[in-house]
């Protein structure tokens, strides 16, 4: 598959930025002081949702102080597409949470059904509570369930099509330092 690379020079440097790395950050920081409030005493097994959750977990991470064990999984919709599709595992969970808290770490609530899919895997497959941690939560009415919301979400967006500090536009600009939202998606 050829990718034009002009293109997706162009997506970047058309799209609108929705915030700021430092925004991020703060939301990010904020975030972190919520779950050491509510998750110091648990022992919770964190997983990182691969890869949209890569890189908001690596700045979550260092600023939760209290044990814990970490790992990931990967479950996608998407697969570098803009259009989510069946629910696919490339990975699941390979460290045992077994009546104990799971904190699930992902870039961004968007209809959800990844997301809801992760949870009932771990609600099945024994975990005490299952909490939910989201860079972004896009705002719309195509949830998966009714008011379906993350236990800690750091911003909000309106509903375009987002890329950067970990989510993709066809594999591309994860690595941008903030949000930005594709013109014309």
């Amino acid at each position: 598959m050829s990718v034009d690379l002009d293109h997706i020079r162009q997506v970047r440097a058309e799209a609108d930025c929705l915030y700021t790395e430092d925004q991020l950050k703060g939301a990010i920081s904020a975030m972190a002081a919520r779950i050491n409030t509510d998750l110091a005493g648990r022992n919770p097994v964190v997983f990182c949702v691969m890869n949209g959750g890569l890189i908001f977990a690596g700045q979550l991470l260092p600023q939760l102080d209290f044990p814990l064990e970490q790992s990931y999984l990967h479950a996608t919709r998407y697969r570098n597409e803009t259009r989510g599709g069946e629910l696919f595992w490339k990975a699941k969970p390979e460290l045992s949470f077994m009546d104990r808290d799971v904190l699930i770490i992902d870039d961004i609530l968007d209809e959800g059904h990844t997301l809801q899919a992760i949870v009932e895997f771990c609600q099945g497959s024994g975990a005490a509570a299952v909490h939910t941690a989201v860079l972004i939560d896009k705002q719309h009415d195509r949830k998966a369930l009714p008011g379906l919301k993350a236990t800690y979400t750091g911003l909000v967006c309106a509903d375009r099509y987002v890329f950067g500090y970990g989510m993709d536009y066809k594999g591309y600009w994860r690595n941008a330092p903030g949000l930005y939202a594709v013109r014309g998606l």
